[in-house]
């Protein structure tokens, strides 16, 4: 399958997935501010990584409630998406955002120490 393909299917997976996680009654998900920052399925369409990050709460209680909503998930993407094979999910936490804001803390500390030394 050529690439292009294939990173179309990542983007509207990611789409898709983001709208369904209003549609999550698990408190374990619903509870918290779930973004899906990611999709990255196999050549096959087998398998698809999906990373996550969350805004309140534990990232491994949250991954625990996707689990156990990959049912649904994937019930729901079949029926949205017209794809040969539904990929079964595997839920990664995504810490790109933390990283993100770490280090825009570290720039904001520098640009301060700058700013009172001259």
């Amino acid at each position: 399958m050529p690439n292009y393909r294939r990173g179309r299917i990542n983007d509207e997976m990611q789409k898709e997935l983001a709208v369904l996680m209003r549609e999550i009654k698990d408190p374990r998900v619903s509870g918290r501010m779930v973004s899906i920052t990611g999709a990255e399925v196999t050549p096959d369409l087998k398998y698809a990584t999906i990373y996550f990050s969350v805004l309140t709460g534990d990232p491994k209680e949250t991954a625990k409630g996707l689990d156990s909503a990959k049912g649904f998930l994937r019930r729901e993407i079949a029926a949205r998406m017209n794809l040969r094979i539904t990929p079964e999910f595997h839920f990664v936490y995504d810490h790109s955002i933390e990283n993100g804001a770490h280090i825009a803390k570290l720039i904001e500390d520098i640009h301060k120490q700058t700013d009172g030394n001259t």
